[in-house]
Order: structure tokens, then C-alpha cells, then sequence
């Protein structure tokens, strides 16, 4: 039997410079998604997987992590 999808309750907003839009934009087109939010989740279900990266450590604000970098970059 087919799993039935949850149903999305939770709205979460997302600042992105036009860089960040620009990248984000051309990954949906890229591989097809059909919207921003379908892309953004695919991005997570990706990265979330991977776990990796840097953790943030002491001091850092959030302006301080970017799409297109890291937050020691």
C-alpha cells in the first residue's frame, strides 16, 4: 500500500542574498523540481543525510552561514 504523505504544518522563512537565490534556482531547474519549497526540502533530505559540515561553535550569528559558504569562509 502506498504511504500516505504528512501533512506540512510548520512554515519556515528563509533569507537568501541573490547569489543564494540565483544557485538555489538554477539546482531546481537543473533537476526538475517543481517549486522552490520542493527543492529546498530535497536539498535537506540531501545534506541532512550526509551530516556533515562544521558545527558552528561560539559567537557565530546566523547571518554568518550562507548558502553558497560556509560560516568560516
Amino acid at each position: 500500500m502506498a504511504e500516505q504523505a504528512k501533512k506540512r504544518v510548520e512554515r519556515v522563512l528563509v533569507m537568501l542574498d541573490e547569489d543564494e537565490l540565483r544557485a538555489l534556482d538554477t539546482w531546481r531547474f537543473e533537476h526538475r523540481m517543481p517549486s522552490r519549497s520542493a527543492a529546498i526540502r530535497e536539498l535537506l533530505r540531501m545534506g541532512l543525510g550526509e551530516m556533515g559540515g562544521e558545527e558552528a561553535g561560539p559567537g557565530l550569528k546566523s547571518e554568518s552561514f550562507g548558502v553558497l559558504r560556509g560560516p568560516n569562509s
